[in-house]
């Protein structure tokens, strides 16, 4: 929507009055001239040419524990603010900051802007922690630190979803925060009764914007879900921040880039894209030093099973290491369908010992040496005692298979997963770890 008469900056929010008494919440997204760019945040039934826009009230923000508000801060601040707080545990909530589950009105002790500023990456805490998730093939080949941010690479149809709620059950974590962005509104239901429970809801705040919410919401769906994270980092809290998906991300800022005139770039991506996903991922991660961290899994969607999709290539160099899921696994019954070849953690090696690293390693190399040769000893083509390592990998790959999968209804603790990676080479556990938080 366009209107005139108003100076506002982008970001600010606004009201534009219908006719039949209601109103459309809406957002600036950007400006020509004296016009503005408006994208509503509800429905437009009902709007007609010439409705009166109504800028919001400046928001007073409630200052958080031990700060100084600034004199003139009300008056300036027009962004919009989200509740924050432990009155949120347990309850879910849209995009805007509104309750879904109709269990009352929110306890909200503070409020915070939608829109953080980026962290000073020196004040930083370094990832020294390994973080358990509870998932085998995870906690033993691709370690993950607290305060990591890792992708879940997978396409339609291949498990990502019970991952990622077996992840959400198990994962050693204060807190868990779940965004779910624009994916379908029946998984919604479906992830807090089958996956969460009573028990996991307890600890954790969903954020749920779904595919038929406005583009406009599902940005502000994800932005919310982050920033309810820092809250807690900030509180000293270990965050767990689960967000599906970080395409659907994408493409709510891309409609919006489109309909304000922005030329597409990138296989129909405009540029505004590519600069919104760091501003995302990089306000997780660990805090500075005495508060607690935000450790992200951001799933994306790879169209057609595509690794070189332009939102999965822009995700891959901006995070901290990435989780491939193989349709060709999920095809085979393999759960989790985890494909070890293309996955990686790139904070791995800075966590586990050197005797742990060389059993990934051999892991690794007897898992690909026997893919590479899969078609040969699938048709009796391979003579035995052609090729040691071969024959090694022969030997080994059913004991290989059989540790990468798990059901989704066990857990499977950090140490007991490198009990079973040394016992698959004969040899202890010890001096393969070194601690896990």
């Amino acid at each position: 929507m366009e209107a005139v008469g108003l100076k506002l900056a982008v970001g600010s929010g606004c009201t534009v009055l219908l006719p039949n008494g209601n109103s459309v919440a809406a957002e600036v997204v950007g400006f020509s001239g004296d016009r503005l760019f408006l994208m509503p945040a509800t429905d437009v039934y009902g709007l007609a040419p010439g409705a009166k826009v109504v800028p919001a009230e400046a928001t007073e923000v409630l200052p958080k524990p031990g700060s100084v508000p600034h004199p003139r801060r009300r008056a300036a601040d027009r962004a919009r603010h989200v509740p924050v707080g432990y009155g949120l545990l347990g309850r879910v909530l849209d995009g805007a900051g509104q309750p879904l589950d109709q269990i009352g009105p929110l306890q909200a002790e503070h409020s915070v802007p939608l829109q953080n500023r980026p962290f000073n990456p020196l004040e930083r805490v370094t990832i020294s922690e390994t973080l358990d998730v509870g998932v085998r093939a995870i906690n033993a080949l691709l370690c993950v630190g607290r305060g990591q941010r890792m992708g879940l690479f997978a396409g339609s149809g291949v498990g990502k979803s019970v991952l990622l709620g077996m992840m959400a059950r198990y994962t050693s974590a204060d807190v868990i925060v779940v965004g779910l962005i624009g994916e379908r509104g029946r998984e919604v239901k479906e992830f807090i009764e089958n996956i969460l429970g009573n028990e996991g809801l307890a600890r954790s705040v969903v954020v749920a914007a779904p595919a038929d919410t406005s583009p406009l919401l599902r940005l502000q769906g994800a932005a919310y879900a982050t920033a309810i994270a820092e809250y807690f980092r900030d509180q000293g809290k270990h965050v767990l921040l689960i967000m599906d998906s970080l395409t659907r991300f994408a493409m709510a800022q891309r409609e919006i880039a489109l309909a304000i005139g922005e030329p597409p770039a990138t296989r129909g991506y405009p540029p505004s894209v590519f600069a919104k996903l760091p501003q995302l991922v990089e306000r997780a991660g660990n805090g500075g030093a005495g508060s607690g961290s935000i450790t992200a899994f951001y799933t994306v969607l790879t169209e057609g099973d595509d690794p070189q999709d332009p939102i999965a290539d822009s995700a891959r160099a901006i995070l901290d290491g990435h989780i491939v899921l193989s349709r060709s696994l999920s095809d085979q019954g393999h759960y989790p369908a985890i494909d070890i070849e293309s996955s990686i953690s790139r904070v791995m090696t800075s966590l586990i010992a050197r005797e742990h690293f060389e059993l990934v390693r051999r892991f690794k190399y007897l898992y690909a040496r026997y893919q590479r040769s899969r078609d040969l000893i699938s048709v009796g083509a391979y003579v035995a005692g052609s090729d040691p390592d071969l024959d090694q990998a022969i030997e080994f790959h059913p004991k290989l298979e059989l540790f990468l999968r798990q059901d989704m209804f066990q857990r499977e603790n950090h140490g007991d997963s490198l009990k079973k990676l040394a016992a698959l080479f004969d040899m202890t556990q010890s001096g393969i770890s070194k601690g896990v938080a």
